[in-house]
């Protein structure tokens, strides 16, 4: 382990095989071989570690999670198939009927549907909280509370919480802390530094980078990463050997790309936030947004992604995307290319309207994941696509 975040990126792999490769193969099999009987009983009894199924292990599964945990500073890890089989780990692994959950009322629609339909099921429970709003926060803790969900920052709202108040809040009623670190990636953020249990990433935004695979983690401390690797292991939401070789390559440039996404991200919020036809432009490290010194606090950058309102309400944002030239339109994020959704209409779509409006999901909002393409090319398409949508 190295002191710097791009040299563990690097040089965290697997040790090299007597074949002496200098970047790490593909391991593409569905199973290991065993020494003797002795040696099978005993890695099913896990009395000794080594690899039996890629459904519980892969050496390209185990290099990723290692590499994550050192780049977040966690003990331990499980990869998932999809962000959102980790996003439903995390939790449900650590659940049992009559649980309930506090969750900030900013969160992904997926995440929110999994709250909301599936778990009602199990007789797991839960109560929505407006992310700041400390004393609500204290009022929403039950004697069954068992865990509570964050999003810092939150999609696509981009509200943010303080991660040491949060850990404190967690550990103060004796209840489990996940933090959704999607949108930042350890190199921006690194919620276990200030406390936080769980640690739930999906591996197909900023991470992979590239919009090529789909992929999650969950990454925590032994003794609770032990429950959701069990649940993970018997029911299957495993990541592939191929997309897990793919995101520990891409995990070498997270650095330099973060810093790349967040330099373009803050230069186009600069413009927007000073533009006629724009009423509200929101990013973590412009000064007008509401958590900006809590975002500077906890935050090394200010991420790839922003928000703002288009004048005009719902049928001028919707001509600003068909407006735009060569953006993609998308409900993916974190990719080398720009891409730009409409919320109400996708992402968002299954929360009813008030609910929207309560985590400022408005019916104008545009998400806008900045890519790497030169700042002036994304600013003249920006400019253009409001003047064609007047």
């Amino acid at each position: 382990m190295f002191p710097n975040f791009e040299t563990n990126a690097i040089r965290a792999q697997l040790p090299r095989s007597n074949e002496k490769e200098h970047s790490v193969p593909l391991f593409l099999t569905s199973s290991f071989i065993f020494d003797d009987a002795e040696h099978a009983r005993a890695l099913f009894a896990e009395e000794v570690t080594g690899n039996q199924y890629s459904r519980f292990s892969n050496p390209n599964t185990t290099e990723l999670i290692n590499k994550l945990c050192i780049l977040e500073g966690t003990e331990d890890g499980v990869p998932t198939a999809s962000g959102m089989a980790g996003v439903f780990l995390s939790m449900f692994s650590l659940l049992k009927a009559g649980d309930h959950v506090i969750v900030s009322r900013s969160i992904f629609g997926s995440t929110h549907q999994v709250l909301t339909i599936i778990f009602p099921r199990y007789q797991i429970s839960h109560t929505y909280v407006d992310i700041g709003d400390e004393e609500a926060w204290e009022k929403a803790v039950q004697p069954n509370t068992k865990l509570a969900f964050i999003e810092t920052p939150s999609n696509p709202a981009l509200d943010i919480i303080d991660l040491e108040w949060f850990s404190g809040f967690c550990k103060k009623h004796k209840i489990i802390s996940i933090v959704d670190n999607c949108f930042c990636t350890p190199y921006i953020q690194k919620p276990a530094n200030w406390g936080i249990d769980i640690v739930v990433h999906s591996g197909t935004k900023f991470m992979d980078g590239q919009g090529r695979v789909l992929a999650g983690a969950v990454l925590g401390p032994k003794h609770l990463i032990k429950d959701i690797r069990f649940m993970s292991r018997h029911t299957g939401p495993s990541l592939s050997p191929f997309n897990a070789w793919i995101l520990s390559k891409s995990l070498e440039t997270l650095a330099v790309r973060m810093e790349a996404h967040s330099k373009n991200a803050l230069e186009l919020a600069t413009l927007l936030q000073n533009h006629s036809e724009i009423e509200l432009v929101k990013y973590p490290f412009l000064e007008s947004h509401p958590q900006f010194k809590t975002a500077k606090k906890q935050m090394k950058l200010g991420g790839g992604v922003l928000s703002f309102i288009v004048k005009g309400g719902l049928e001028r944002g919707r001509k600003f995307l068909d407006a735009l030239t060569w953006f993609s339109l998308t409900a993916n994020l974190g990719d080398t290319r720009t891409t730009a959704t409409h919320p109400a209409s996708t992402t968002h779509a299954k929360l009813k309207e008030e609910e929207r409006v309560a985590v400022g999901i408005q019916p104008g909002l545009i998400r806008i994941s900045v890519g790497l393409e030169h700042i002036e090319d994304i600013k003249a398409e920006i400019e253009g696509a409001l003047s064609k949508s007047k």
